[in-house]
């Protein structure tokens, strides 16, 4: 059995994702915000922990995550605010990488986007400019560190079923897109994959089932 800790667990990719790792036997603890969604963590037989990461210094982000084998941040400042953008989707998931670390929670993944990077190519001028760059530094402390990490980088986000195929390293980008349901299924496998620790996997939907397309 795995200890993981999901952090943001409420979101719509973890609410996926919990009750896959429940039922192969994994322990999950999800982090949320709003103690309002903790039923609805709870019905993925997650255990919902009330945590503001964005309030945490590192020394309570070590607290947070002391005890678990492995941490998945799938948390985000929701776009808008870039100041909080900033806040959340670079400063506190650093902090969670520096806390990981201290705490001995050697395996990681997180969820970033297709093209992410320093050369992301984002204008400053766009609304999306500070997530890009936020993300960009995240992965980069992430890279940086001592952790098993990878790093997901699923295309456009959409709400259909599952299809339990994908393409990764795909030729194209722009339009194409990804069931969150299979980002999950993506995310699942990882964390049971030791062949994809050092790894940013950029995928959309496919042709190609999940556990074969990672092995390529």
């Amino acid at each position: 059995m795995t200890r993981i800790l999901v952090i943001g667990g409420h979101g719509k990719v973890a609410l996926l994702l919990e009750p896959m790792l429940v039922e192969r036997g994994d322990e999950v603890t999800a982090v949320i915000r709003n103690p309002d969604h903790a039923d609805e963590v709870a019905d993925t037989g997650a255990e919902a922990l009330i945590a503001d990461v964005e309030q945490f210094d590192t020394a309570g982000l070590t607290e947070l995550v002391r005890g678990y084998d492995a941490v998945v941040w799938s948390a985000g400042a929701g776009g808008g605010d870039p100041e909080r953008t900033y806040a959340v989707d670079r400063d506190a998931a650093s902090r969670t990488i520096d806390a990981a670390e201290i705490a001995g929670a050697k395996r990681f993944v997180m969820v970033s986007y297709f093209g992410a990077g320093p050369d992301h190519g984002v204008p400053e001028s766009e609304p999306f400019f500070a997530y890009a760059e936020a993300k960009a530094a995240a992965d980069e402390h992430l890279r940086a560190s001592s952790l098993d990490w990878t790093i997901l980088g699923p295309s456009g986000l959409t709400l259909d079923p599952p299809t339990g195929l994908i393409e990764v390293a795909p030729a194209v980008s722009g339009k194409s897109q990804v069931a969150r349901a299979d980002v999950a299924a993506v995310a699942a496998h990882v964390l049971a994959d030791p062949t994809t620790i050092g790894r940013f996997i950029e995928f959309n939907n496919g042709d190609v089932p999940i556990a074969d397309a990672l092995a390529r």
